[in-house]
C-alpha cells in the first residue's frame, strides 16, 4: 500500500447511502467471497491469523474445565475465567490503540510471549491446588495479553481497500470482508470449545490450556511476521492528541450492545457445561456449544452473500431482536438434543448482529483509531462474557443448570433495550467529501465511499 495515494470522493453527505446498499434505482454493489479471497496478499495474513485467533474461544473453556477439576466448583471456575475476560476487555483496547500508533508487530510479539508465560503459570498454580486468589492473579495477565487478532485483521482489510481508492466497490468489499471475519470468528467458536474440551477430557484438563497457549504463541508470531499487509502506523501531528475511539457516542452504544452478546456467550458456556454434567454427558458440552456457534457461522455466510438494501442500523436492531427471541427458549429445554436445536436457532442471530456492529463502528471513527475501536467491541464481548459466566455459575451452584440459561436472555434483552432507545447515535455525524493525501502519515481521516449513513 502507499501512504501517498490521493482519494477523492465527490459524494455529497445528503446523497450518501447506507453501507452495503445502493442509491434508489441502482443495483446494490456485491462482492463474493471468492473475489475477496483472491485479493493480493490476503492469504499471507489470513492463514496465521486463523491459528492465532482459534485459542480465543479455547481460553475461557480451558480455564473453566481446569479449575472445575482442581477446585471442584463451577462458581470458582467461572469467576477465574471471568477475571481473565475482564482483564482482556480492559487492556485489549489499549493494545489496539498502541497498534494503531506503533504498528501491529511491535505490539503483538511481546503480547503473545506474555500470554504464553501467564497461561503456563495459571496451569501450574491450578495443578498445585494453590489458593483461589493466586489463580486470579495469574488469570489477569493471561486475559490481558490475549492478542487482538480479529481487530488487527479487520484493520488490514480496511487498509487494503482504502489503498485502492474510495468507491462503492471498496465499501462492498469491506462489508464482505467483515462478513467473512465474522464467519471466521464463529468458526473458531465452533472448533475452539470442542478442541479444548476434547483435549481436556482425552488427555488432561491442563492440556487444553497448554494447547491454547501454544497456538497463540505460534500463530501470533507468524501473523506478526507478515508486515507487508499491515496498516501503516499513524504519525500524529506534534501537539495534536488523538482522541480515543470510545469518545464516539456511537462506539459507546455499540460496546454496550456487545456486552449483551458477550453475556449470551458466557452464560451459554457455563450453563451448557453444567447441563451436560447433570445428564451424565460432560463430553458433549463442546459439541452443543459448537452447534450454537455453527448456526451463527451459517448465518454469517448467508449474510455476506446478500446485497442489502436495508440500512445497516436497521439490520442490527432486527438481528438483535431475533437474538433475544432465540435465547428466551433455552432455559426450558429438557435434554441435550432439544438444547442443541434451541442453541442453533439462537446462534443464527449472532453473526448478523456482530457483522452489523463491526460495519457500523468502521464509519464512526477515523483511521487512526480503527483498530482500537474494533478492540473495544471485542473487549465488550469479553466483559459481557465474564459477567454472564460469573452470574450463570453462581445461579447454577444455587439453583441448578437450567436457571443459568436465564442469563443469556437477560443480557441480550438489556442490550436490545439500550440499542433501540439510543439508535440515533449509530448515524455518523456530518458525512463529508473526503480528500486524503498521505493520510497514513499525517493522521488525516480517510473513509470508504458508501459508508453507513442513517
Amino acid at each position: 500500500m502507499t501512504a501517498r495515494r490521493t482519494v477523492e470522493s465527490v459524494q455529497d453527505a445528503r446523497n450518501t447511502t447506507p453501507e452495503g446498499t445502493a442509491a434508489p434505482g441502482e443495483a446494490p454493489a456485491r462482492v463474493g467471497y471468492g473475489a475477496l479471497l483472491r485479493t493480493p496478499g490476503a492469504w499471507t495474513f489470513l492463514a496465521p491469523a486463523f491459528i492465532a485467533r482459534l485459542p480465543y474461544a479455547m481460553l475461557g473453556m480451558g480455564i473453566l474445565l481446569l479449575v472445575k477439576d482442581t477446585h471442584g466448583s463451577y462458581g470458582t471456575a467461572s469467576t477465574v475465567a471471568a477475571v481473565a475476560a475482564v482483564a482482556q476487555a480492559l487492556i485489549g483496547p489499549q493494545t489496539g490503540r498502541l497498534a494503531d500508533r506503533f504498528g501491529q508487530a511491535p505490539v503483538l510479539v511481546p503480547t503473545v510471549v506474555v500470554h504464553a508465560v501467564s497461561v503456563g503459570t495459571l496451569i501450574a498454580l491450578a495443578l498445585g491446588q494453590a489458593p483461589t486468589w493466586s489463580l486470579f492473579l495469574a488469570a489477569a495477565p493471561a486475559g490481558a495479553s490475549v492478542p487482538q487478532i480479529g481487530a488487527m485483521v479487520r484493520a488490514r482489510w480496511i487498509a487494503t481497500f482504502a489503498a485502492e481508492g474510495a468507491s462503492a466497490a471498496s465499501a462492498a468489499r469491506t462489508s464482505t470482508a467483515f462478513a467473512f471475519e465474522s464467519v471466521t470468528d464463529e468458526f473458531t467458536f465452533v472448533i475452539g470449545p470442542i478442541l479444548a474440551a476434547a483435549v481436556a477430557t482425552s488427555v488432561s484438563p491442563s492440556a487444553g490450556l497448554a494447547a491454547e497457549a501454544a497456538l497463540t504463541l505460534v500463530g501470533g508470531l507468524a501473523f506478526a511476521a507478515q508486515r507487508r499487509t499491515a496498516p501503516a502506523r499513524v504519525v500524529r501531528e506534534p501537539g495534536v492528541r488523538q482522541a480515543s475511539a470510545l469518545a464516539s457516542p456511537g462506539v459507546r452504544l455499540l460496546a454496550a450492545a456487545f456486552l449483551g452478546v458477550g453475556a449470551v456467550f458466557g452464560g451459554l458456556q457455563v450453563s451448557v457445561n453444567a447441563f451436560a454434567d447433570s445428564v451424565g454427558r460432560h463430553g458433549a458440552a463442546g459439541t452443543v456449544y459448537g452447534v450454537f456457534a455453527g448456526g451463527s457461522m451459517v448465518a454469517g455466510v448467508l449474510y455476506g452473500m446478500i446485497a442489502w438494501r436495508r440500512p445497516v442500523q436497521q439490520r442490527m436492531i432486527i438481528s438483535y431482536g431475533l437474538l433475544v427471541l432465540g435465547c428466551s427458549t433455552l432455559w426450558a429445554m429438557p435434554g441435550l438434543v432439544s438444547l442443541s436445536v434451541a442453541g442453533l436457532v439462537c446462534g443464527l442471530a449472532i453473526a448478523p448482529t456482530l457483522i452489523s456492529g463491526y460495519t457500523l463502528v468502521e464509519t464512526l471513527v477515523e483511521d487512526g483509531a480503527k483498530t482500537e475501536a474494533f478492540t473495544w467491541l471485542t473487549g465488550a464481548i469479553g466483559l459481557g462474557l465474564a459477567t454472564g459466566a460469573t452470574a450463570a455459575g453462581r445461579l447454577i451452584d444455587a439453583h441448578g443448570p437450567s436457571v443459568g440459561f436465564l442469563v443469556p436472555v437477560a443480557g441480550a434483552g438489556l442490550g436490545l433495550v439500550t440499542l433501540v432507545a439510543l439508535r440515533g447515535l449509530l448515524v455518523p455525524r456530518g458525512a463529508r467529501p473526503a480528500v486524503v493525501a498521505g493520510a497514513a502519515e499525517r493522521g488525516a481521516p480517510a473513509r470508504l465511499a458508501g459508508a453507513a449513513e442513517g
